[in-house]
C-alpha cells in the first residue's frame, strides 16, 4: 500500500486530502489510522474492480463509489499501428504553447464528469481546474509527463495529447483534448496513432489509455484502432 497527503488537492480545495493506492484487506486499518493521525478530511482510493472483498469492506466503513475507470491496451508485438489517414500536422509541444493548451483544456473538459465532480461536497469549478492544471503543467514541466503532442493546422492549435512512460514495458496516453471548433475532423484519432508511435519509439511493449466507463465515444475509437479492454478500477472517497 502507498498512502500520502496530496498537496495539490489541499491547495485546490482547501482541505487535507490523502491518496491511498494498492490497498489490500490488511491495509485498511492502517489507512484509517493514517487519516486520523494526519487530520485528513477526505481520502481518495482506487481499487481494482476484481477486489470485491476490499471494495465492500471500504463501503462498510464509509467509502462511497465515485467513478469506474476502464483501461484499454494496445500490444505492439501482436498488432500493427494503423495508418494515419488524416493530413494533420503534429509536433512536440513548446513552452509557449501552454496558454493555448489551457484554452483547449478549459473548453474540451467543460462538463466532464470525473471522480472529483461526482463528489457532491466538492465545488464543480474547482473540479474543472484538475484537468486544466494538469494540461498546463504537462507543457511547462516534464515532472508529470514525458511528452506532449500538439496538433496545429494553419498556425492554430487544435489539440494536445500528454504521454508518459509507466515502466520498462508500458506507456500511457494520459490526457487528450480537442478544441471544440476542430472536433469531427479526426484529430483525436491522429493523436492516438502518434501516441502509439511515441510509445513504440521508446521501446515499450504496449500503450495504455483509460476513461470513465460511461465515456463510450472514445472507447469506440480505441476499439477501431485495435485496443482491447484490459482492466478496471473503482474510485472511492471517504469524508472523515
Amino acid at each position: 500500500m502507498k498512502i500520502s497527503l496530496s498537496d495539490i488537492d489541499k491547495k485546490r480545495f482547501g482541505i487535507t486530502v490523502a491518496i491511498a493506492q494498492d490497498i489490500a484487506m490488511d491495509d485498511i486499518e492502517a489507512t484509517e489510522h493514517f487519516c486520523i493521525d494526519n487530520h485528513v478530511e477526505m481520502c481518495i482510493t482506487r481499487v481494482a474492480t476484481t477486489d470485491l472483498q476490499v471494495i465492500q469492506k471500504l463501503e462498510d466503513i464509509g467509502y462511497r463509489l465515485m467513478d469506474t475507470l476502464v483501461y484499454y491496451a494496445f500490444k505492439f508485438n501482436k498488432k500493427v499501428i494503423p495508418d494515419d489517414t488524416n493530413d494533420h500536422y503534429i509536433r512536440p509541444a513548446q513552452a509557449n504553447d501552454a496558454e493555448s493548451v489551457v484554452d483547449i483544456a478549459t473548453a474540451s473538459f467543460k462538463g466532464y464528469f470525473g471522480h472529483y465532480h461526482a463528489d457532491p461536497r466538492l465545488p464543480n469549478d474547482k473540479c474543472d481546474e484538475v484537468y486544466i492544471d494538469w494540461a498546463e503543467k504537462s507543457v511547462r514541466s516534464r515532472e508529470i509527463t514525458d511528452a506532449v503532442l500538439i496538433v496545429e493546422n494553419d498556425g492554430q492549435l487544435n489539440g494536445f495529447a500528454t504521454m508518459r512512460q509507466l515502466s520498462e514495458a508500458d506507456g500511457e496516453g494520459v490526457l487528450f483534448g480537442v478544441a471544440p471548433h476542430a472536433q469531427g475532423q479526426g484529430i483525436y484519432r491522429t493523436m492516438m496513432i502518434h501516441g502509439m508511435r511515441w510509445c513504440k519509439q521508446q521501446g515499450l511493449s504496449r500503450m495504455l489509455v483509460s476513461t470513465q466507463i460511461t465515456n463510450i465515444a472514445v472507447q469506440k475509437v480505441w476499439a477501431r484502432l485495435g485496443f482491447e479492454m484490459n482492466h478496471g478500477y473503482y474510485t472511492l472517497h471517504k469524508w472523515f
